[in-house]
């Protein structure tokens, strides 16, 4: 979960710095900020869980076929 809160730290930072810069607007970068990346820190985690599972299942058919 640490991965995750570093990620979503760093990706709340780049939306609102690329929406103001884009802009101009603080609230507008604010806003951004804060939506589109929470939606992203979501997906991310049950991203990374996926791919959990498709690691721990290649690794059990390789140990398998040993």
């Amino acid at each position: 979960m640490n991965k995750t809160f570093s990620f979503a730290v760093v990706h709340f930072t780049v939306a609102f710095l690329v929406t103001w810069l884009i802009t101009g607007s603080w609230v507008l970068g604010g806003v951004i900020a804060m939506v589109e990346p929470a939606v992203n820190t979501v997906a991310y985690f049950f991203h990374e869980k996926a791919w959990g599972r498709i690691d721990r299942r290649r690794a059990a058919e390789a140990a398998a076929i040993s």
